[in-house]
């Protein structure tokens, strides 16, 4: 795997050294149990993946060498790099701006913008016809995508599949950039739908099989389809395809529904041609990590603490898999944990942050799982490791447990 050269603030004296740890050990990821650090009245289980993926790293060390190398003109950002608050303030704070919300709401007028700027395409992407306005405005970007290789993967497994005239469902959040991205690649070459998870693919299910009107399908997936779409032609043929974002095993099960609807209406025979296997889609990051947590929830604790920003779609769902299983405290950081007897957290159905008490049980072992998502920096996840371990003053110290776990291969 390449190595990238991210700002050492980002990275940490003992998180990162764990990370190194076991890939060395471990460098074909086989071995997912979490990491245990036991210091005595608290345990600490990390998962074996999480943090900075590959286009998250990619995306971090483009901009901040486009900084270094170009102090002299203005640097701006389509959108978010990424879907962390502390990163993108400190790219905010050297001087790099905004084009837009990731909303896609215009925060500086394309008016502003000249040709001698440098524009950063983010890692989720953009649409081909912001591309277009950055090429009509005579500014060369290409040297400044950012663009995550797994999100392209998406783009052109979409464009071989409408090349050989299969619709394409995309399993996202419409209004995400990714997802605004992939659909504005997916409609060069075919038709596309866009179905945020399996209630929604039910229902498309159901009109493909006749069991809902196709008049439907516009009232259920407004704004979510290209134009032209007609479901009574344009569902004979699908492929599934999903966005790095989201939940691995939710898009399995929304392509295995699909198959098994194809295969009712049009049987084993004619399968391969109504139905084509894009299981090869998924982001290997979003996988790894989201087994990662499974595997973590299989060892008992009393919660868990899922750090990043809140409104990161791939930490929302690590937070959707932990919560099935313990208590779960989602914080953007350690600052978020404000005393041994009070954290500030974010609740992901309420959408806002909330205040709970004593959420440290007094017994004589506590046993904490700790994640976070793929756009969270080490550096924060250990600054939220220290805080909880400093409420145990008789635990060992972290510095000797660590150095005890490394020894035995460093």
């Amino acid at each position: 795997m390449r190595k990238f050269n991210i700002p050492v603030f980002y990275k940490s004296s003992v998180i990162t050294r764990l990370k190194d740890f076991r890939n060395l050990l471990d460098p074909r990821k086989q071995d997912l149990t979490p990491t245990k650090l036991d210091f005595g009245p608290v345990e600490f289980l990390i998962a074996r993946h999480f943090g900075f993926c590959y286009g998250v790293q990619n995306a971090i060390e483009i901009s901040y060498q486009t900084l270094e190398e170009n102090p002299d003109k203005r640097v701006f950002l389509l959108s978010e790099i990424i879907h962390n608050p502390i990163v993108n303030e400190d790219l905010l704070f050297r001087g790099i701006n905004f084009i837009m919300k990731p909303s896609g709401e215009q925060i500086i007028p394309w008016e502003e913008i000249t040709k001698d700027d440098i524009v950063l395409i983010p890692a989720f992407g953009t649409t081909l016809e912001i591309e277009e306005k950055l090429k009509s405005i005579g500014l060369q970007f290409e040297k400044y995508d950012t663009t995550c290789p797994f999100v392209e993967k998406v783009w052109n497994r979409s464009a071989a599949l409408g090349e050989k005239g299969y619709t394409i469902i995309i399993h996202g959040k419409y209004k995400h950039e990714e997802t605004r991205a992939t659909f504005s690649h997916s409609v060069q070459k075919s038709h596309s739908v866009i179905v945020l998870n399996l209630d929604e693919a039910k229902l498309l299910g159901k009109i493909i099989l006749g069991e809902i009107p196709s008049e439907k399908f516009y009232e259920y997936f407004k704004e979510k389809h290209s134009e032209g779409f007609d479901p009574k032609i344009h569902l004979e043929r699908i492929g599934v395809v999903n966005q790095t974002t989201m939940l691995a095993s939710e898009t399995q099960e929304i392509a295995d529904y699909f198959k098994s609807v194809m295969l009712k209406k049009y049987g084993e025979d004619n399968l391969k041609y109504h139905f084509a296997d894009t299981s090869d889609t998924l982001c290997y990051a979003t996988y790894d990590n989201q087994e990662a947590t499974l595997e973590m929830l299989n060892h008992p604790a009393d919660f868990a603490v899922v750090v990043g920003g809140y409104n990161s779609s791939n930490t929302t769902h690590i937070v959707e898999l932990c919560q099935e299983k313990v208590k779960t405290f989602f914080v953007s950081s350690e600052d978020k944990i404000l005393s041994q007897d009070k954290i500030l957290h974010y609740n992901i159905k309420l959408k806002k942050e909330i205040l709970t008490q004593n959420y440290i049980p007094q017994k004589e072992k506590v046993t904490i799982l700790l994640t976070s998502g793929a756009s969270c920096p080490d550096s924060v996840i250990e600054g939220v490791f220290r805080k909880l371990h400093s409420f145990f003053p008789s635990a060992l110290s972290i510095d000797y447990e660590v150095e005890k776990i490394l020894s035995k291969t460093f």
